[in-house]
This record gives structure tokens, sequence and C-alpha cells, in this order.
């Protein structure tokens, strides 16, 4: 990711105001646990954000291992498997198979990376997708705004 953004981004959330949005960084450990328990290879701008920043605010909710307070508990692990579970009989099951989720919309929709680094949103009501971010840093740059 880009040194500017990721600046940005530490300034925001080492703010004291926005402690409970900053989680633990991800270890080396932890990411090649979750790789293999998932059958997937995160994207290297993930690993950059979650070794900083662990599961952290960005614009939306980044879910990794130890999140910010504010973020839940849930980890990219369970995300994945939670959705790949719930909708292993839905259109976009085969989508979820190849993908790690990392974040949800306001109505539960995982949203994931895909093996080409892309974000896309699946929506569980009508099973379409939608694509999000050419990249994750795109979708942070286009989500995220300090307050």
């Amino acid at each position: 990711m880009k040194d500017a953004l990721m600046k940005r981004l530490e300034v925001f959330l080492h703010r004291e105001d926005n402690r409970s949005l900053l989680g633990i960084p991800a270890s080396p450990e932890e990411i090649v646990k979750a790789q293999q328990q998932l059958n997937v290879s995160f994207h290297e701008d993930y690993i950059d954000f979650i070794k900083m920043f662990g599961g952290a605010y960005a614009g939306l909710a980044i879910h990794a291992f130890s999140n910010g307070s504010s973020l839940g508990n849930e980890t990219v692990v369970d995300l994945t498997l939670g959705f790949r579970e719930q909708f292993e009989n839905h259109p976009f099951a085969e989508l979820l198979a190849t993908c790690y989720v990392i974040s949800m919309d306001g109505s539960g929709d995982p949203i994931l990376i895909d093996p080409a680094g892309k974000v896309t949103i699946c929506y569980h009501d009508s099973g379409e997708s939608k694509l999000l971010a050419d990249s994750f840093e795109e979708l942070i740059e286009d989500n995220f705004y300090e307050w």
C-alpha cells in the first residue's frame, strides 16, 4: 500500500479518541495459519494493513485476528468459514470458496478479496455480486476519511 495512505491511517488510528478502532498487529504466524485454514493467499496490501493495524477501521471495518474493540471479535477466518458454510448452496458459493471475507456491509453482506486481489461484495438476498474495487488499497482510498 502507498506510504501516504498508510501514514494517514496511522495518524488517524493512533489518536487517543480512536483507540477502539485499532486492533493488534497480526503476526506472520497468524497470517500463515489463516491462509492454510482458508486455503487462500492473502493479498500483499491486506497483509501490510493487518501487520500494521490488526483488524481496524479504515472507512469500513477490516477484520483480521485481533480487531479494535469497536469492530467485534470475528476474525477473517471466522467470517470466511461462516459465510462459506451459510452460503454453501448459494449462487456465489464457488466464489466464496476461493476468497476470504474481510468485512461486511450494514446488511450483513460479505465483502471479500478474490485471488486476483479484487474486492467484491456478495448480496445474499439477490445472489448477485458486485466489484467494489480493483484492489484492497483502492477500497481503502475510496472509503477512508478522517474525522
